[in-house]
């Protein structure tokens, strides 16, 4: 199965998933294998629903569609382009994923597969019906895929390098048990934005989908900002209010309750609107329904800090302070060449030897 072959696969997957890109799903007679895949689906939508209360209907869909929208083939030629894959030498890539937002692992997966490798998944419990399924439409539609992908609940044994995302405290398990191995390991990052005060009303809200899409659980989620002294917060919650729905989601609304009752117990100073608390913080990780701020003083002791904790950063959000800042509202639209943690995930795949 060369090169081409893989990425029509991965064209075709995007294409199943754009009929789950839009509330109600719209079915697609044109897609490969439909019949036999499309009722399938639907229902591991549902068992994933049912199985975690943060993967409602509506992420799940923005995951779909970002996907959907990804796996083009004019996407695979500009991600892949620049490498060579004339020297494959199929090996076994084990990937250990997180479960925070839904297919949250998709991209290693992917990344894996187009390399020539085969693959060995283990799950995070909390997003463990999605990808299975998706591996099977790959399979059926590319049978050269056949043998190449495994899903394991086991200690894992018998690989050849591995990919593995978790906390901080799993990373230095994972460093010492796969020590040996070719590795990427992943900590926990948070992304973060600048704001200036000059922010237009439509940036600010679309910070707000960068706050609190998929609840603000994943690491591209913004979870603190750095703002100048006497920053007025007034423009900022204002913006935020198209999102004040979210507390009528019941997990959401006792995060809420209960971080706002800790916060008040241990007489710390925030402001909220009902639904979101910001408190200033010198930390990265905010609880959920909480945004941490913190001021900085002038652009240099801003470089300074963000060159300092580059490693506890994943995203920044600003506009025309640094080149590789993310725009305002873009933190959940990755493209396939933007990776995590900035390690490039192809290029350790394809030195595998």
């Amino acid at each position: 199965m060369d090169l081409q072959k893989r990425i029509n696969a991965f064209v075709e997957l995007g294409k199943f998933l754009e009929q789950f890109s839009v509330n109600p799903f719209e079915k697609n007679t044109t897609i490969l294998q439909n019949d036999l895949f499309f009722d399938g689906f639907k229902h591991q939508i549902k068992l994933a629903q049912e199985h975690n209360a943060w993967f409602t209907k509506e992420n799940l869909i923005y995951a779909f569609n970002g996907w959907s929208k990804l796996l083009t083939d004019s996407n695979f030629k500009t991600w892949l382009s620049n490498y060579n894959f004339n020297k494959e030498n199929a090996k076994k890539v084990a990937i250990i994923m997180a479960g925070n937002i839904p297919l949250v692992g998709f991209h290693d997966f992917l990344s894996v597969l187009i390399s020539g490798h085969d693959v060995v998944v283990k799950q995070s419990s909390n997003d463990k019906y999605l990808l299975p399924f998706l591996a099977k439409y790959l399979e059926t539609i590319e049978p050269g895929f056949k043998g190449k992908i495994t899903f394991t609940t086991d200690k894992l044994d018998n690989f050849d390098a591995v990919i593995a995302t978790g906390s901080d405290n799993t990373a230095r398990y994972f460093e010492y048990y796969f020590k040996g191995k070719p590795s990427i390991i992943r900590k926990n990052r948070n992304s973060i934005a600048i704001l200036t005060g000059k922010e237009t009303d439509d940036e600010l809200e679309a910070l707000s989908e960068d706050i609190f899409r998929y609840y603000g659980l994943g690491c591209r989620n913004v979870s603190k900002l750095l703002v100048p002294k006497d920053y007025d917060f007034q423009n900022f919650f204002q913006a935020m209010y198209k999102w004040h729905p979210i507390i009528h989601q019941n997990k959401y609304a006792n995060n809420y309750d209960y971080n706002k009752a800790v916060y008040l117990m241990s007489e710390f100073n925030i402001l909220e609107n009902g639904f979101l608390m910001i408190k200033e913080d010198t930390s990265y990780a905010s609880p959920i329904a909480t945004v941490f701020y913190e001021y900085y003083q002038d652009s240099q002791n801003l470089k300074d800090k963000l060159q300092t904790d580059s490693d506890k950063i994943q995203c920044v959000v600003a506009k025309g302070l640094l080149d590789s800042e993310v725009p305002f509202g873009h933190t959940q639209k990755p493209q396939l060449w933007d990776y995590a943690d900035n390690v490039d995930t192809i290029s350790f795949l394809l030195k595998i030897s």
